[in-house]
């Protein structure tokens, strides 16, 4: 799987390179546009999950500490390792589909293909699936009151039930999104905002804590690759998600130009990451409890990313393939999805499936439809030069949109 994994990376960023270069001043719309703050809610929500609030503290850092068991992360701290794992390069996966979505595939079509659009769909659904079964195996940690403190039991099937029925009510209509992502945005600052308080932390605590990003920067090029087995599987993740995330916020693309929609996704999603990890860095250094009040305050942001999440790729896939309430009818449409992704969740949950799969997947997909454009649209889409002329600037739209 590793030379799965690097020929994808290779390929993804050789790509970015090409769009860039060739379209670097196009301007890019989306079908409803919505401002760059909205546009970034969306997106940071939509393209995150619940592993970024729930891996830090309860996996990451000391995995990434233990150099003796692990030598290759010896290079860099473990800040910066987790800061690699989640930030800066790694969004050009989704700068790649989004600008493919939005301006490239209304010419190519090549999603409109029916196996592509099937196997596309499989691979949102599944993925969806798998965010779930995330939250429904890390929470024992974070609830530990519940249970043994160590098992998954019955009642946090219960909440994960609960947040894809959640998730479904919401993906019934497109105005969620926008209140949901920024709703999560919002909440999500607070959550740093109370860890900062309850800790204590001060200017010069913090600076210490964050300065070890620069780890990072100063060994870039160290992350392009998988380092460990377990940098590999958050690879594939990505790729897993980058399609359909790309899919999906490529809608809301207000106007920015190609560079600038690169420079946007790498840089503002990147700022609340570094404090966040920066914050949880220092409870981990000084190894400061979140037990109780603060555990409660991660797993409520925790549900929030979650439901949007799965409310996005819900209703990217029910659009795909035509499986909407206004052909079902609501109550139809929430108790399919229901049944499909609490069922594949708890699949992932018993290691059945694996992420590493969808995100092979997804890379198959990538080679499929450049051959695909090299075979049969290369003059057409060697010809572009703006935007669909059906997509207009009106940040209204998305107010008339069910």
């Amino acid at each position: 799987m590793n030379l799965v994994i690097s020929f994808g990376i290779l390929l993804a960023f050789a790509l970015v390179l090409f769009c860039v270069i060739k379209w670097w001043n196009v301007r890019c719309i989306g079908v409803t546009p919505v401002p760059l703050f909205t546009f970034i809610a969306i997106l940071f929500t939509s393209g995150l999950d619940v592993g970024l609030i729930m891996f830090p503290l309860a996996f990451d850092f000391p995995l990434y500490a233990d150099t003796a068991t692990e030598p290759a992360y010896a290079f860099t701290n473990p800040l910066a390792l987790e800061f690699g794992f989640w930030g800066f390069l790694i969004w050009a996966f989704y700068f790649l589909t989004s600008f493919y979505f939005c301006v490239i595939e209304p010419r190519v079509k090549f999603f409109e293909i029916p196996a592509v659009r099937i196997l596309n769909n499989i691979v949102i659904i599944a993925t969806c699936a798998f965010t779930a079964s995330l939250f429904l195996i890390y929470m024992p940690y974070y609830i530990p009151e519940i249970g043994d403190g160590e098992s998954v039991v019955a009642t946090f099937y219960v909440i994960v039930f609960a947040v894809i029925l959640a998730a479904a009510y919401s993906s019934t209509d497109i105005k969620f999104v926008k209140v949901l992502s920024l709703s999560s945005s919002f909440l999500f600052l607070g959550l740093i905002a109370l860890l900062w308080i309850n800790a204590g932390i001060g200017l010069g605590e913090f600076g210490s804590s964050i300065s070890n990003i620069g780890g990072y920067f100063a060994n870039i090029h160290k992350f392009v690759l998988p380092l460990t087995e377990y940098h590999e599987f958050y690879l594939f993740w990505w790729f897993a998600w980058s399609i359909m995330i790309g899919q999906f916020t490529s809608r809301f693309v207000g106007g920015l130009k190609t560079w600038q929609l690169l420079a946007a996704l790498l840089i503002f999603p990147s700022i609340p990451l570094a404090i966040w990890f920066a914050v949880l860095y220092h409870y981990y250094l000084n190894e400061l409890t979140t037990v109780g009040l603060m555990n409660i305050a991660m797993v409520v942001v925790g549900i929030t990313f979650v439901i949007n999440s799965l409310d996005s790729l819900i209703r990217l896939y029910t659009d795909n393939l035509n499986l909407t309430t206004k052909r079902f009818g609501k109550a139809a449409y929430i108790a399919g999805n229901v049944a499909v992704l609490f069922g594949l969740t708890l699949l992932f949950q018993s290691q059945w499936l694996q992420i590493q799969w969808i995100g092979a997947i997804v890379i198959l997909i990538y080679l499929a439809c450049m051959f695909y454009i090299l075979a049969t649209k290369r003059s057409e889409v060697a010809a572009i030069n703006s935007s669909p002329e059906e997509n207009e600037l009106d940040f209204g739209k998305i107010e008339n949109v069910h």
